[in-house]
């Protein structure tokens, strides 16, 4: 074998290692695919999946299915090219979905907290539109800002906070005043419902806001939450993110009243919503579209701002209806109980 040859022949295993190297480096995008779909009216897990209590509700039937996206973080350049080529599947830059400088844990906790907000937000559009009026306000732990916090271990996210040192709160601002009475440093004694338990109590040590080395935290975010005459619980694990606001909010109302907005079919959909019932656009519409379809919905509730990306994807067999209001929604699926074929806001 010649010099040359040899020089060819390293060379050329040589370039297929850095080849096959460069193929499996990791790249800054994220992969998206259809996710699971779960039933609000559902029971997983054995139990109720939106659960009254004090109030009379009415049996339904159908689904009524928010709809998600899965992600995957860590892709490769081959990774990243597969997921180009698959109509299934979006390849997005990772700063669209996670802020740079967001670690991992930060961005999770971001989204159980919006989460926990879409909750409360879809509780109030509901009952709103059912003409139920708050009885009053709470406080709820809303976040744990990371685990060296000093309310790590102790409260946990959706905790109810009812006194900070024996005074009574209703408001975050009150939270935030009672703790500032003491120095960094110094305990405070929280009083708080998990669950709808018993009241509970534990101390906790305040340290010094980063910013500001003068003023005590125990290291949470708060959320006003709005208190009726009765309880509604919402019990979703393992998913995150404002996006089930709409079916939250139609799955409360679904039980809440005689008769059904399913008419006995599969309806899926997508939305944020504020207390005011308004419903917000969200992300990966296209695979949202995938998962309700392959679950059999027939019918997919659509933010008007999503409607033109709908438009493009959705899969043959699945009516895109179009949805600005949780009343607009409620008017339109209420007419189709009535007529599959009526006319209703469509994409």
């Amino acid at each position: 074998m010649t010099r040359r040859i040899q020089t060819l022949l390293v060379a050329s295993v040589l370039a297929l290692v850095l080849t096959v190297v460069g193929l499996s480096l990791p790249v800054p995008f994220v992969m998206l695919s259809p996710g699971p779909v779960t039933d609000t009216l559902g029971r997983p897990d054995g139990k109720p999946l939106i659960e009254i209590v004090g109030r009379e509700t009415y049996p339904t039937s159908g689904k009524l299915e928010l709809t998600t996206v899965e992600e995957v973080p860590k892709l490769s350049v081959l990774d990243a090219v597969h997921g180009w080529f698959d109509t299934d599947r979006a390849v997005v830059p990772r700063e669209l979905l996670q802020p740079p400088g967001t670690s991992d844990e930060e961005a999770r906790q971001e989204n159980t907290a919006a989460m926990i907000d879409s909750q409360d937000q879809a509780t109030s559009a509901a009952l709103g539109e059912l003409g139920i009026t708050p009885t009053g306000t709470s406080v709820l732990v809303q976040q744990i800002m990371d685990a060296s916090s000093p309310a790590a271990g102790k409260l946990r996210v959706g905790d109810v906070i009812v006194s900070v040192d024996g005074t009574a709160v209703s408001t975050p601002q009150q939270v935030q005043d009672a703790v500032v009475r003491v120095h960094p440093g110094q305990p405070v004694t929280v009083s708080f419902i998990r669950d709808g338990g018993a009241p509970a109590q534990t101390s906790i040590t305040t340290v010094a806001a980063r910013n500001d080395p003068r003023r005590p935290v125990i290291g949470i975010s708060t959320m006003e939450k709005r208190n009726y005459p009765f309880t509604v619980k919402i019990k979703l694990t393992d998913v995150g993110g404002p996006s089930a606001g709409l079916m939250f909010a139609l799955g409360i109302v679904d039980l809440l009243t005689p008769g059904q907005l399913t008419n006995g079919r599969t309806i899926a959909g997508t939305g944020t919503i504020d207390a005011g019932g308004t419903v917000g656009p969200i992300g990966g519409i296209q695979q949202k579209l995938l998962g309700a379809r392959r679950s059999g919905a027939v019918v997919f509730l659509v933010p008007v701002a999503n409607c033109p990306d709908a438009r493009e994807s959705a899969p043959a067999g699945l009516r895109l209806v179009r949805v600005e209001t949780l009343k607009g929604a409620v008017r339109d699926l209420t007419a189709l109980v009535d007529n599959p074929q009526a006319a209703v806001q469509s994409c």
